[in-house]
């Protein structure tokens, strides 16, 4: 009696076949770069087989990637503000572009070699657009005057 207590359950994830054998179930998980549009990405299922739903989630990572740059790079809270309501806005920009940013890398987590550049083009296109010389005044500014509302961010 004591040899049937001592003897450890199956696994919830496994399951018997007709033989009375039992099979683990595992998803697989990637570890290298692949292409295809059969990935998950951010939530499970998402965007599962269907192509339309693919694309949609390369145009989500795009668009995230292009919202971090924006924020990195933008003067939203005009000089002379309250400095209460100035740091709950700086912190409430900062905390928003920390978990879009969380999202990006996890995006990018999941391998697909679509998601990765999708996310690439999207930071590419953010700076060239709200950072680069392209767009802005390249007059020399004071050392002292900063160029957005929020610090730079680090990897």
């Amino acid at each position: 009696m004591d040899d049937m207590r001592s003897m450890a359950a199956p696994p919830p994830s496994a399951t018997a076949n007709g033989t009375g054998m039992m099979h683990r179930k595992r998803m697989m998980m990637h570890m290298t770069f692949y292409w295809g549009k059969d990935a998950e990405i951010l939530f499970s299922g998402w965007p599962g087989k269907d192509t339309g739903m693919y694309v949609l989630a390369l145009i989500t990572m795009f668009v995230f990637a292009v919202m971090i740059e924006w924020l990195s790079h933008s003067r939203l809270i005009k000089a002379g503000s309250n400095n209460l309501i100035a740091g709950i806005a700086q912190t409430f920009m900062h905390t928003f572009r920390i978990g879009i940013a969380y999202m990006v890398m996890l995006g990018v987590m999941s391998f697909n070699g679509g998601v990765f550049l999708a996310a690439v083009a999207g930071h590419g296109l953010g700076f060239f657009i709200f950072a680069s010389r392209a767009f802005r005044n390249t007059e020399v500014k004071p050392p002292y005057e900063k160029n957005s509302d929020l610090p730079p961010m680090s990897c």
